[in-house]
């Protein structure tokens, strides 16, 4: 399956795309976020979060506290593997109970701890494309992870255009 490419202009069209991610994803998923740093990966963890009933004032980079877990609609697991040495100090934050319980948690700096992942998540790498623009490509591993790339197509005009969802998330 081709991923899905979201093209943002703004931190209100990042927003856009946190919401939309926050309805389709089924809970106990697993997103696995990478880009440089000032990408908008704690951006769109926020976005995420407030979609879920959570000040999004409240989610912060956990980089200095590994793990930061939000309660609201949702619950939501932020995981940070910026200051990590390796995956086994990773793996001492015990972050399959993470993956196994029943909230969204979503990695920060996955791409340094990618061998610890599940063997199905969802790959969101951020790219940087301008002052306020991004461009977000989002890949599906595993079956289930390729169902929300496909709401994710159905909700969004072709890659390219304006990000206004076609339908749910306003």
């Amino acid at each position: 399956m081709d991923p899905f490419v979201y093209h943002s202009r703004s931190e209100a069209e990042t927003a856009i795309l946190g919401a939309a991610l926050a309805e389709v994803l089924p809970d106990g998923s697993v997103v696995a976020l990478s880009g440089t740093l000032g990408s908008g990966k704690t951006r769109l963890v926020q976005a995420v979060a407030e979609a879920a009933g959570i000040d999004r004032r409240s989610v912060v980079s956990p980089t200095f506290v590994l793990v930061q877990e939000y309660r609201g609609r949702r619950t939501i697991y932020h995981l940070d593997a910026y200051r990590l040495r390796d995956e086994d100090e990773f793996l001492q934050l015990g972050p399959e109970e993470y993956f196994e319980g029943n909230g969204l948690t979503l990695v920060e700096w996955a791409d340094r701890v990618a061998r610890c992942l599940p063997r199905e998540f969802l790959n969101v790498e951020i790219e940087v494309t301008g002052t306020q623009s991004r461009r977000f490509e989002i890949t599906a591993h595993g079956e289930s992870y390729a169902g929300v790339v496909r709401q994710l197509e159905a909700r969004f005009p072709p890659s390219g255009s304006n990000p206004l969802p076609t339908s749910g998330v306003r």
